[in-house]
């Protein structure tokens, strides 16, 4: 066994820390540590939060780790924040936010950048969730960034999806376009304070009733993270869910789905390094990227090339 792997089973958090490291910077080894932490699954319970920008995720997010540790269990909580265009890495918000949780040994914060990838994900969030469920943790929160069409990502990783709006946002019209309404098992009305809550509320509840899903019906949480309020209320319906989940095929089935999803993911990610090492190792290759005029016929011509090069 990787003894990092070793270590993270001795619940040792400066092995974990290190393990998200490698796999966020696509380590040699970090395909063999994976698999050594698979063997260590412990099942723990993930849940998204999504929503705009703004939205006061990160209080909430906050606020809900306080109230679990308070349950006297232990949280994890994954941020992905938005990559700088100039450095590349992340701008680490969200860590400011929770700093009063950062001596308690039960808690775990690390921020991710999205380093360019769609769906609201770092590549290596899935990897670092696995992580964390090795080491132990009985909760694993996911906060990621903005909320619309390539967002949706957040549902493939997690057990709850909350989607956090806020009143006279205009987020409602833009989700129901996007279709996050298909996503979300939980709806959050964050600063339920001001005004405009009970024209959000109904907008959600109509969609609802537009929608009509089999199975469970998301319910609509007010919260003012700011204030500590409608906290307790939005972890009885993560746990509600949590339940749902446990005791119906629905949830069994969403795990499978994830699975399988992780490893289309992992096998789409090593034939692209394979071919973007075929092409850049062909110095005719780059030249010919700067010249091209139909990138199609470019991409067709070197995947056929590719192919005979390792099938023989």
């Amino acid at each position: 066994m990787h003894s990092l792997a070793e270590r993270i089973q001795k619940q040792e958090q400066r092995a974990l820390a290190r393990a998200i490291s490698m796999v966020e910077n696509d380590d040699e080894e970090k395909l063999p540590l994976l698999s050594d932490i698979a063997s260590l699954k412990k099942q723990s319970y993930y849940i998204g939060i999504t929503g705009s920008p703004g939205a006061g995720k990160s209080s909430l997010v906050d606020r809900l780790v306080t109230h679990i540790r308070e349950q006297d269990l232990t949280v994890a909580v994954i941020a992905v924040d938005p990559t700088s265009p100039f450095s590349g890495g992340a701008l680490l918000g969200d860590r400011v936010r929770m700093h009063h949780h950062f001596t308690d040994p039960g808690v775990f914060i690390r921020s991710m950048a999205t380093r360019g990838s769609l769906g609201g994900l770092a590549r290596s969030t899935k990897d670092a969730i696995r992580v964390c469920d090795a080491y132990g943790f009985d909760y694993v929160i996911v906060e990621t960034v903005g909320v619309g069409q390539s967002e949706l990502d957040i549902m493939k990783v997690v057990d709850t999806t909350a989607v956090v709006l806020t009143p006279n946002s205009g987020d409602v019209l833009q989700i129901f376009k996007a279709g996050i309404m298909e996503i979300a098992d939980l709806f959050i009305i964050n600063k339920a304070d001001l005004d405009g809550v009970g024209k959000l509320r109904g907008q959600l509840k109509d969609f609802l009733h537009i929608m009509d899903p089999d199975g469970w019906k998301a319910p609509i949480v007010q919260t003012i993270s700011t204030e500590n309020k409608g906290i307790e209320k939005l972890w009885e319906k993560c746990r509600a869910h949590e339940t749902y989940l446990t005791e119906t095929e629905e949830g069994k089935q969403k795990r499978q789905e994830q699975l399988s999803f992780e490893v289309y993911e992992l096998i789409r990610e090593e034939l692209w390094k394979d071919v973007a090492a075929f092409i850049e190792a062909d110095e005719a290759k780059k030249q010919e990227l700067q010249q091209m005029e139909d990138p199609y016929q470019l991409a067709e011509q070197w995947l056929s090339e590719w192919k005979r090069t390792y099938r023989g």
